[in-house]
């Protein structure tokens, strides 16, 4: 009985080696850095020193902008304090200008416009170049 007994313990030891072998094969495969978790936490970690990189320039671009921004804005409101000074200085002067007087464009009623003279149509052909006349060039020189 003691034989069959250390059988089984060998056997079992054999058993629980070869399962602590293929466990060990996993654990590295998972942890490989060329594929699995250990490649994943790898990329994650670029991605983080880029996003923070990124980050980094984009507060500095932020804080030139903001920079900017309230230059053209100081700016802008000096402008503007300039011109409603001048619409002040202006709206007297606007105000002491006599209004312009209004002219009536309208002829009388009863009054008919004057026929236009039309020209002679010798005159105006010797006037019109020859190509608008119908004549050709011989002709014209002619």
């Amino acid at each position: 009985m003691a034989l069959i007994a250390d059988i089984f313990l060998i056997s079992g030891a054999f058993g629980a080696a070869f399962y602590c072998l293929l466990l060990s094969r996993r654990l590295n495969r998972l942890s490989d850095l060329d594929g699995g978790v250990g490649k994943a936490i790898a990329d994650l970690n670029a991605q983080v020193t880029d996003l923070s990189k990124t980050l980094m320039e984009a507060r500095k671009a932020a804080a030139t902008s903001e920079g900017k921004l309230a230059e053209l804005t100081e700016r802008a409101e000096r402008v503007a304090q300039v011109l409603s000074e001048q619409m002040e200085n202006a709206a007297p002067l606007h105000a002491e200008a006599p209004p312009p007087k209004a002219q009536s464009q309208q002829a009388p009623k009863d009054v008919k416009p004057a026929p236009k003279a039309e020209p002679d149509k010798d005159e105006t052909a010797s006037e019109m170049p020859a190509f608008v006349r119908g004549r050709s060039l011989r002709e014209a020189a002619e």
